[in-house]
């Protein structure tokens, strides 16, 4: 982006290009995810590892049967209560699924299982139903792939806030890569002009 912008004969730090990203990123994240088509009701949800202070930290994220992105959180702990708010957090921009694939993690079906009982407690009579199994997650473990390649060459990440950030901006031009978006454009430019308002 800063070569891109020379050549316009603007002069942008790349410092400057990353306090954009902090600031602007979850913003245009949150818009995509008001923006983005309806997802199927069968989930593959997994969390992966990112390097942040020299620490390893979880990723959350969900995808549908067909592949689309539901939702992603990063988080300092993979336990219940964590597990807990990101399905929360999914729940809350693509509705209630009618099952949930994800590994043998205890915290994610601890995570599940909360989620039930406050859907029970708020009178909602479907409940999530809960599979566990390595293989049917194969379409997330891909999935981290693209999250993988872009993070592997940043050599971690130096604040929870600017990875989250980051991230967030990964994550969006995932969604626009994969074709998440209802544009009438193929120009990937376009669609995230859409989506940034």
């Amino acid at each position: 982006m800063e070569e891109i912008m020379a050549e316009r004969g603007v002069r942008v730090d790349h410092a400057t290009l990353n306090r954009w990203v902090v600031k602007y990123s979850p913003i245009v994240a949150a818009r995509a995810q008001s923006k983005k088509r309806p997802t199927l009701s069968s989930w593959r949800m997994d969390e992966t590892y990112i390097r942040v202070r020299g620490k390893w930290v979880y990723l959350y994220r969900a995808v549908d049967k067909a592949g689309n992105t539901l939702d992603f959180m990063l988080s300092e702990r993979r336990n219940r209560p964590a597990a807990a708010r990101f399905f929360a957090k999914a729940l809350s921009s693509n509705g209630i699924p009618s099952k949930i694939v994800i590994d043998k993690s205890g915290a994610n079906a601890a995570g599940i299982r909360e989620v039930n009982k406050i859907l029970n407690r708020f009178g909602c009579p479907a409940k999530i139903q809960t599979v566990r199994s390595k293989y049917l997650n194969n379409l997330i473990e891909q999935d981290h792939r693209f999250i993988k390649r872009r993070v592997r060459h940043m050599c971690g990440f130096k604040s929870f806030r600017s990875a989250s950030a980051t991230l967030d901006g990964i994550e969006v031009a995932n969604m626009i890569r994969k074709r998440q978006f209802p544009c009438n454009t193929s120009s990937g430019f376009r669609m995230f002009a859409e989506i940034a308002g």
